[in-house]
């Protein structure tokens, strides 16, 4: 048996951006196409033999790691069409009869994570729905693994250390030194992703690095003065890998059986339709849960 972890955000901001579809006006008027992309989009996963499935959202874009570091990813220049359609993307899910994990402190991932950790032992794998590279971090053998589903490719442990030089518990390290411009972490003057990847290959952990170049044991180009950054900005260094660091903790009160998918409960699939403004009968439902 496989759980599959939906990046609910990255979901939705991919069907909102999808290039050959146009604006959907909704009941209200406003472009629906995210959610009604998501849905398309998750019915598809759903035909494909998917039987526990779990979707994760940013409800609210801004979480803990914004008290953190001000600079910290938020939703300050999202189109507002894409903003307001989370909530009905969150309901669209749940109408298809998936569960969704609303996130308000915590993020999308971070929920993804705590999920794929606490039930990795009790299925035969856990896939995770997600380009995201910080998610390369729960990353372990081929027990739990990434897909990408635009491009159609899992990574593995292996093809973690092929892609970026590390082993996945090294991604929240590798990322506090070179930055995700996407969540807002700027990482470290000079530090470049051969640099990271071929000192933490090395040294796994950011305090495993010596403090002094000339005691490290791999040839990289600039290392006195990479080596002077790293002491020099310690402080920021290890907050950022605090931000890059997923946390496993959030409150899931499911059990693994209330992931299996029973189908799609068709009045409250109706229902949502009507709210939404769009005919059910243009979304093809494959299965409808048994009464």
């Amino acid at each position: 048996m496989r759980l599959h972890l939906l990046d609910g955000t990255y979901e939705l901001f991919r069907a909102h951006f999808a290039p050959n579809r146009d604006a959907v006006p909704g009941a209200d008027g406003l472009d629906i196409k995210a959610t009604l992309g998501i849905m398309m989009s998750t019915l598809s996963l759903l035909r494909e033999g998917v039987t526990h499935i779990g979707a994760s959202f940013d409800t609210v874009t801004e979480s803990f790691r914004n008290e953190m570091f001000p600079a910290y990813k938020s939703s300050a220049g999202m189109e507002p069409s894409l903003l307001r359609q989370f909530p009905f993307a969150e309901d669209a899910l749940e109408a298809l009869g998936v569960v969704v994990w609303r996130n308000i402190e915590f993020e999308a991932d971070d929920a993804i994570a705590t999920a794929a950790i606490r039930w990795v032992e009790d299925v035969d794998q856990v896939v995770i729905a997600t380009p995201d590279k910080d998610l390369c971090q729960l990353v372990i053998g081929d027990r739990i693994v990434t897909y990408n589903r635009r491009e159609q490719k899992i990574l593995d442990e292996d093809a973690v250390v092929e892609k970026f030089g590390v082993r996945p518990e090294s991604i929240p390290d590798y990322l506090a030194l070179v930055g995700d411009t996407a969540d807002g972490v700027p990482g470290l003057p000079g530090w470049g992703a051969k640099s990271a990847a071929t000192v933490l290959y090395r040294y796994p952990r950011l305090e495993l690095i010596p403090a002094d170049a000339g005691d490290w044991e791999v040839a990289v180009r600039s290392a006195d003065k990479l080596a002077a950054t790293l002491r020099d900005q310690q402080e920021e260094v290890f907050l950022y890998r605090e931000l890059t660091t997923l946390r496993l903790d959030v409150p899931i009160t499911e059990t693994l059986d209330d992931l299996e998918w029973k189908g799609v409960p068709q009045d409250t699939f109706e229902a949502f339709c009507r709210r939404l403004g769009v005919d059910p009968d243009e979304i093809r439902v494959h299965r409808w849960r048994e009464v």
